[in-house]
């Protein structure tokens, strides 16, 4: 029987992401402290049970689904379903590989970090991942942050507000709602501030990105780095927009995008952590592959530069994802070295 379809809106996939986390948890085996912040969360919005419940349901089926497929009982490798080339691979098998994922994800790096001291006077607390890191703290508030690779974090709060700088890289937070309680995201002369909203910063050598997945953020632009200088007020950020702030030249002006569901999943893919690609041009593709692998991919033709391309793959497989370009043999790859892979255009 097919299963029936369901279009999820963006803050529905925020929903399902962290149940599937919880559930995941659970699994593992919760504290008492854990089952007791799993009850305030699923207490906290009719939304989160019910996510909870879909999830569980599903997890049943694909539970049942083992007894068919002994051998599916192994981690699947999700690189198959790839789309190559406008094919698709069937949605009842990608639901069940990316729920499958998703779980194995959540057990592995889920489970909260030991939080920041509570105290007025705690330090700052950093956090800072390697080139192929990936890490996921829970914040003394309840917010959860998700650092991407090679990024770092410096965490302050005090009574009167809560603030994170973004050093280098880039972050998803989930912010716990408390409208007594501001929470600030620094990232260079960026500031946002956001109540129980949802969104991702990206600080790169050219611009900051500020992407909003759910509810909305203030922006401002400092031109004072002073923790209490105001800056110039930006256009406030609603779900499903993203905010450019170039910081290369200063005669570009701050940009705001619309995004479709499509192009924020692939945005933020990094969080699985898998590239997705959808109708992305190869150079983008190759970019995001050099940024988590020492194995690095270069353009031989810069008639390949443009070559769009889709699909699924582990962040840290780059040689796996030259081997699917080169299997359609519109591409060709050499090895020169240990850690280089040229792509040119075959003779």
């Amino acid at each position: 029987m097919k299963p029936p379809a369901r279009k999820l809106s963006l803050q529905d996939e925020t929903l399902e992401a962290m149940a599937a986390a919880w559930l995941a948890l659970r699994d593992d085996g919760l504290t008492g402290e854990e089952e007791a912040d799993f009850a305030r969360w699923r207490q906290a919005d009719p939304r989160h049970d019910v996510a909870v419940r879909r999830l569980e349901k599903t997890w049943a089926i694909l539970a049942d689904l083992k007894n068919f497929r002994p051998a599916a009982r192994a981690h699947p490798d999700c690189n198959l379903l790839a789309r190559r080339h406008g094919r698709k691979a069937p949605p009842f098998a990608a639901l069940a590989a990316m729920t499958a994922l998703l779980a194995v994800m959540a057990v592995a790096w889920w489970r909260p970090w030991s939080h920041p001291s509570s105290r007025p006077d705690s330090a700052p607390q950093e956090y800072t991942t390697t080139v192929n890191g990936y890490q996921h703290l829970a914040l003394e508030d309840g917010s959860l942050v998700q650092l991407n690779a090679d990024s770092r974090v410096r965490v302050s709060f005090s009574p009167e507000e809560r603030r994170v700088e973004l050093l280098r890289g880039e972050a998803t937070f989930i912010v716990a709602k408390n409208h007594a309680r501001p929470f600030w995201v620094e990232a260079g002369r960026v500031a946002v501030r956001a109540v129980g909203t949802v969104f991702n910063v990206r600080l790169d050598p050219r611009d900051i990105a500020v992407l909003v997945t759910e509810g909305q953020v203030e922006v401002e632009q400092r031109h004072d780095l002073s923790a209490n200088h105001r800056g110039d007020r930006l256009p406030t950020l609603v779900t499903g927009e993203q905010l450019l702030v170039p910081t290369d030249d200063a005669d570009l002006k701050p940009e705001v995008q619309s995004l479709s569901p499509d192009k924020i999943r692939e945005t933020l893919a990094w969080q699985n952590p898998r590239l997705v690609f959808v109708e992305t041009p190869l150079a983008e593709a190759v970019a995001e592959f050099n940024r988590h692998n020492q194995v690095q991919i270069e353009l031989g033709d810069s008639a390949l530069a443009s070559l769009p391309v889709g699909g699924s793959y582990k962040a840290e497989d780059a040689e796996g994802f030259v081997r699917l370009l080169a299997s359609d043999k519109d591409i060709v790859a050499e090895r020169a070295g240990v850690n280089r892979l040229i792509l040119r255009r075959p003779h």
